[in-house]
């Protein structure tokens, strides 16, 4: 099948656990969908429902570290900020040297990708990011796929290894912002050792080694 690939990198990454508010801030070894999800929209400049599509993606790293971070609490009463701010020192892990692929099969959402309307975050606002190509690539389905890593896959119906995670599939449109499809993912690190599974996947050579892309099917309504 004829799928479209979009080669995103960024020196830093970080993909916050959603249930962890203060103190030491642990980073995911891939990012959520929903955070691949609001790159198509700052691409797009616009929000998104994503009706009728699947999206598949894969994200490696070269190194996992920690670093010190100062934070500023400003406190508020009745939704107004008041004049005090609080500085806090936290430890957060973060993620280095990282690629993220982003795999399309309708070429709307491939366009956005061509000519950005806001910058591009793999996490923080300080995690920059840049695409490196779009390319189109004719992808082999495999059942029976072997090679899933660098993903994360819903946990339940496939109970694949790695580490499980209720994550978000995206977030609406209106202030406050609330959840969409919270679901157990298993989130598998990029370098997984193989294992059998019954998924249906499409598989890509990166770095000439053999990956199997799940594709994320999503109908979110009507945009």
């Amino acid at each position: 099948m004829r799928i479209y690939r979009i080669e995103i990198t960024s020196w830093t990454a970080s993909f916050r656990y959603p249930n962890i508010i203060s103190g030491y801030q642990p980073t995911l070894c891939v990012p959520p969908l929903s955070t691949v999800l609001g790159l198509i929209n700052a691409c797009a400049g616009k929000y998104l429902n994503f009706k009728n599509e699947e999206i598949g993606y894969y994200f490696d790293y070269q190194s996992k570290s920690e670093d010190l971070e100062t934070i500023y609490q400003i406190e508020s009463k009745d939704g107004v900020p008041k004049k005090e701010v609080k500085s806090n020192v936290l430890r957060r892990e973060f993620l280095y040297g990282c690629r993220l692929f982003v795999y399309l099969k309708k070429t709307k959402l491939v366009d956005y990708f061509k000519q950005p309307f806001f910058q591009l975050l793999l996490g923080r606002s300080n995690d920059l990011a840049t695409i490196c190509s779009i390319s189109e690539r004719d992808l082999h389905e495999k059942k029976n796929a072997s090679k899933i890593r660098g993903q994360i896959v819903p946990f339940i119906g496939h109970f694949l290894p790695g580490t499980i995670q209720a994550l978000p599939q995206y977030f609406t449109n209106v202030l406050p912002r609330e959840n969409i499809g919270t679901q157990p993912y298993s989130v598998i690190n990029y370098d997984a050792d193989d294992f059998d599974t019954s998924l249906t996947a499409y598989t890509d050579l990166i770095d000439n080694k053999e990956i199997d892309i799940y594709f994320h099917k999503l109908n979110f309504g009507n945009e």
